[in-house]
């Protein structure tokens, strides 16, 4: 058996569990049996995208779970990172435009 955890978070509440778990117990099945769905359950666990601290992994079913891995299921992003860089630089370009009329 090893120990690892599950993380989800949400703006106003995060939940990180720790289980144990068999040597072979992939990233899904460690969200499976942590029981993570039952607090949170806009999370499918068939579809979320997962990483193991803060790095992003291809396959959660493939993933093999080592001891000590806290398996991370993140949300969808609100915004588009470069869409919201391009209107920051917009909103720049324009303010230092309107200042030397």
């Amino acid at each position: 058996m090893i120990t690892v955890e599950v993380a989800f978070a949400l703006p106003q509440e995060q939940k990180i569990i720790s289980l144990q778990v068999e040597q072979d117990c992939t990233a899904h099945d460690a969200v499976i049996k942590s029981g993570i769905v039952t607090l949170f359950p806009q999370i499918d666990p068939d579809n979320a995208p997962m990483g193991v601290f803060g790095k992003a992994i291809r396959d959660p079913k493939e993933y093999v779970m080592r001891e000590g891995d806290r398996i991370e299921i993140y949300r969808p992003l609100i915004a588009d990172p470069k869409e919201a860089r391009a209107k920051r630089a917009a909103k720049m370009k324009a303010q230092k435009a309107a200042g030397q009329d």
